[in-house]
């Protein structure tokens, strides 16, 4: 079982404080993320002049606000997640807008606030010149042809998936972004969630060829995000000096064919907040149905969506009870869907779990839940967004209340009245 960062008698406290399901984060886990990139230095004695949080990952103001205090810049995909960056207090111009088309909502904030652009699709360039936006200078994510992730889902390389300019296609951008009066300063790929070094390693092969046809104005790289955590007990961590090795060297190459310095950057989102966090939830009962023991708590995949759409894998404990006897259990929520059960593999197949029988009232703990949970919970069945708690600097915090019943139907009731 992997270690928890916060000890059992906090999370119980503040799952009976805050009710479940909850979310806590420990902030001590995300600074020293944050550091741990921001010093990273490859054998030259450089490293990535910017560490830029993918706040799709998790996009708690309070989480940015600790970050950006680190030293950390931001990225967003979304309007509402420029409008965040701002409210967190990032400036403007240090928000990259990383999409691979606009909306209107996106397209206005770009007209009034100097962020840079990183366009995703050629069709955006156009588009974006129309404006008359406040800066010219911008980014182009490349498609390098391949991709490569811990599920196909999320892999965003190659002819399968919908992200990036197409490697081919680059010469026509870089003249149409000529005419159009934009200069591309940066190039940035990003391959896929939970990559390795030898495919992030190729990813810098393919911004080392498209550089020389931005020549005259490009200044920085990007070598995204992707970085893995380990999920399961045992894995081992990511070590991210070797990517500092291969990214500085990429760098350099650059460098020496352009005759001038560049700025390079790194856009990580999983690995400076997932271990952060943790999802509780309740057991509510539990039943058999033929060879299957089911473990029912009242979290479900509104909560954590991982494991239902991805097969994905996180620790799952009985608070107070790591001392029992384990058995295998399916641990099941409250939603009226059969993919809801948080130990299942890819496919959906049941994979239950060695686990201690947990008595109802007791907390239920789901490990590493600090990104893309709280960040892609719904209200399917009509259930409530849950809390979050930051802890802190030995405070613990509650950083976004429970969504209310109120607070859900008033919308709907004041247009019906």
């Amino acid at each position: 079982m992997k270690p928890r960062t916060l000890p059992d008698e906090l999370l119980v406290r503040l799952a009976h404080e805050h009710g479940t399901p909850l979310y806590v984060y420990d902030g001590a886990t995300i600074t020293a993320r944050a550091r741990e990139l921001l010093d990273l230095r490859a054998s030259s004695g450089r490293g990535f002049d910017a560490v830029r949080y993918a706040q799709k990952a998790n996009p708690s103001l309070a989480i940015l606000r600790l970050l950006r205090s680190e030293g950390c810049h931001v990225d967003a995909v979304s309007g509402g997640e420029l409008r965040r960056a701002l409210a967190a207090g990032f400036a403007a111009r240090d928000v990259l807008f990383c999409a691979d088309l606009f909306d209107h909502d996106a397209l206005a904030l770009l007209a009034q606030h100097p962020f840079q652009l990183n366009a995703g699709s050629p069709f955006m360039l156009a588009q974006y010149a129309q404006l008359n936006p406040p800066r010219r200078d911008i980014v182009l994510r490349v498609n390098p042809g391949f991709g490569h992730g811990h599920d196909r889902k999320v892999t965003t390389g190659g002819e399968h998936s919908k992200h990036g300019i197409w490697h081919a296609d680059l010469p026509a951008v870089a003249r149409e972004a000529r005419e159009l009066g934009l200069d591309v300063a940066g190039l940035h790929v990003h391959i896929g969630s939970g990559s390795d070094l030898e495919h992030l390693s190729r990813a810098a092969d393919a911004l080392v060829a498209a550089a020389p046809l931005f020549a005259s104005t490009l200044s920085s790289l990007s070598a995204g995000g992707g970085l893995p955590i380990p999920y399961r007990a045992g894995e081992p961590r990511f070590d991210c000096r070797p990517l500092a090795e291969v990214w500085d060297r990429a760098r350099t190459r650059v460098e020496r064919e352009l005759g001038r310095s560049l700025r390079l950057e790194l856009e990580p989102g999983r690995f400076l907040v997932a271990e952060s966090g943790v999802l509780l939830a309740e057991a509510r009962g539990s039943k058999r149905a033929g060879a299957v023991e089911y473990l029912f708590v009242d979290a479900g995949f509104h909560n954590l969506v991982r494991p239902a759409m991805y097969g994905a894998h996180h620790e799952i404990s009985v608070l107070g009870r790591d001392a029992e006897p384990h058995v295998p259990q399916a641990v099941a929520g409250p939603l009226c869907e059969s993919a809801d059960v948080f130990t299942q593999a890819k496919g959906g197949a049941l994979e239950p779990r060695a686990l201690p029988r947990a008595q109802p009232g007791d907390v239920v703990c789901f490990h590493d839940a600090g990104a893309y949970a709280a960040a892609m919970a719904s209200g399917y069945n009509s259930q409530l967004l849950a809390a979050e708690v930051l802890v802190h600097n030995g405070t613990a915090r509650l950083v976004r209340p429970r969504q209310t019943h109120e607070a859900l139907l008033r919308p709907e009731l004041d247009l019906l009245e």
